[in-house]
């Protein structure tokens, strides 16, 4: 999942990102209300998780930035301000949860989770494909039964072509799904990644291959 946090603390900061990266997770990082307003409104999250207290202003007012322009993305609220008023006002104003800190790494993961459970959340079933089963919200991917254990940026590589199986993605949309902010992306970045799911997957006998269109990007479809 490409994630969103908005945290002014450094220390707390990141420790949640290099907690949501050993999940797996893609994290890009904003500390300012203004940072994190450019992020939310240009970027391709799939969730926020939202500080309050920001040095330029209240995190809450992003919301119904996000809302406005109909982005509906599910938001998290991680707090000080953890009062009754204080998170009755924070999901008045939008917010899919709302979580007071100091918080519980467990119970965070399992918000998020339960954010991905709802209707409108973030909750996708398992794509087949040929022989290998994929769910996209854990990652996890199966052929035949049998794990493929592959690092946090190519299953992010394979979240984004498996939804869009059959059909070309574009080079641009793929890296914008599995690379943060601070991540140096150069030239052949992606390529070495998608080379070595690949072969991963013929490895697996996976019924599956991935194309490359050249000046375009790629596309997995299922071996005939």
């Amino acid at each position: 999942m490409h994630i969103l946090l908005v945290e002014d603390e450094p220390e707390l900061a990141e420790a949640l990102k290099s907690a949501l990266q050993r999940d797996h997770h893609v994290v890009d990082l904003a500390d300012t209300f203004g940072l994190a307003r450019e992020a939310a409104l240009h970027g391709a999250h799939e969730l926020i998780l939202l500080d309050r207290t920001l040095p330029d202003g209240d995190g809450l007012a992003l919301i119904p930035l996000l809302r406005a322009r109909n982005c509906l993305v599910p938001v998290i609220v991680l707090s000080a301000l953890g009062g009754l008023p204080d998170r009755v006002e924070g999901l008045d104003e939008g917010a899919d949860d709302y979580l007071g800190k100091p918080f519980a790494l467990e119970e965070l993961f399992a918000r998020i989770r339960a954010v991905g459970r709802r209707p409108s959340g973030i909750q996708e079933e398992s794509i087949r494909a040929g022989d290998l089963l994929f769910d996209p919200m854990t990652g996890e991917a199966t052929v035949r039964g049998e794990r493929l254990e592959l690092p946090r940026r190519e299953i992010r590589v394979l979240t984004v072509l498996t939804r869009r199986l059959g059909r070309t993605v574009l080079r641009e949309s793929i890296e914008m799904a599995v690379y943060g902010f601070d991540d140096g992306i150069h030239s052949n970045t992606l390529d070495s990644h998608v080379s070595r799911l690949r072969r991963k997957l013929a490895d697996a006998d996976a019924g599956v291959e991935i194309h490359a269109i050249r000046g375009v990007g790629y596309l997995m479809r299922e071996r005939t």
